[in-house]
């Protein structure tokens, strides 16, 4: 999957339904950073998190080019990370081997979590909190 650089937010939530309508709410902090606005209309993309809870197949390998070294992570597989920063967007930003950068949304500067590992690019991971503090 290829992601656009007009993404101006990523964070995981839940589809709700409320009055006969289906919601995903946008977390305040996506608002309060500046790059989303209230009164605007946005493309919103849903993207399944893995293969046991959306009945398709997980993600291919990330591709990598001759030479370059391959992600030290996987999709589904669990790091212990510590937040040590906070993106442009408001997510948590983690560092591990060779300074490769795992996007945590909803994590703040100096928490200790445990997250699943939900995608893997060249340059970046996103994964998706499992346990708040170890």
């Amino acid at each position: 999957m290829e992601i656009s650089e007009k993404l101006l937010c990523l964070f995981s939530t839940d589809v709700s339904e409320v009055d006969g309508r289906y919601v995903v709410e946008v977390p305040k902090h996506e608002v309060e950073t500046g790059d989303i606005d209230t009164d605007s209309v946005y493309r919103v993309a849903l993207i399944a998190r893995d293969e046991t809870e959306s009945g398709t197949a997980p993600e291919a390998e990330p591709e990598s080019r001759p030479g370059e070294p391959r992600p030290p992570v996987d999709i589904g597989e669990t790091r212990y990370v510590e937040i040590e920063d906070i993106g442009k967007q408001g997510d948590g930003i983690a560092r591990v081997e060779r300074g490769y950068v795992i996007i945590v949304p909803g994590a703040e500067v100096g928490e200790r979590v445990k997250v699943e590992v939900s995608e893997v690019k060249s340059n970046f991971a996103v994964g998706e909190i499992i346990e708040e503090t170890f």
